[in-house]
């Protein structure tokens, strides 16, 4: 994979993004690794489908790269998120950031997540046990990412 921010249908490897920051002048690579949990709001999850409207995603998901830069002059960042079905324990994003030392690493990571949930078009639907539900936004307040209806 030559890009350092993508979308992938297939099953996420973290070594592959930890590879595209590692770097001589790094003293720390932070890794988040995003996964499917069982448990949500007291609901037992079976399974999740992520979507995504890809060219955006990939954009945004380098847009967000090019703030942690802004930030954190010395770092790199790779993120990759998956779409498809996802079990319960199935990694869903990984985020690498390196920076010359750990401080910077961890707050850029931090701040990679959370800007993922606000603006990247990717939509998860949740499979319950009762039902399922397609959530608009992954911080579930549909905060600058357009509906999946609106993407159509």
């Amino acid at each position: 994979m030559k890009k350092d921010y993508w979308i992938s249908e297939k099953p996420l490897d973290v070594q592959q993004v930890v590879d595209k920051v590692t770097r001589r002048e790094a003293g720390a690579i932070n890794t988040f690794i995003g996964t499917v949990r069982e448990f949500t709001h007291g609901k037992r999850t079976l399974y999740l489908e992520y979507e995504a409207y890809k060219p955006m995603a990939e954009k945004k998901l380098a847009e967000i790269g090019q703030e942690i830069k802004q930030k954190w002059p010395d770092s790199k960042t790779a993120i990759v998120h998956r779409v498809g079905r996802l079990d319960i324990t199935d990694v869903a994003v990984i985020i690498a950031v390196s920076t010359p030392h750990r401080a910077d690493s961890y707050e850029a990571s931090r701040y990679a997540i959370e800007r993922i949930k606000e603006i990247v078009p990717i939509w998860k639907k949740e499979h319950w046990e009762n039902g399922e539900k397609w959530i608009g936004d992954q911080k579930e307040k549909n905060a600058g990412v357009p509906s999946k209806e609106a993407m159509k």
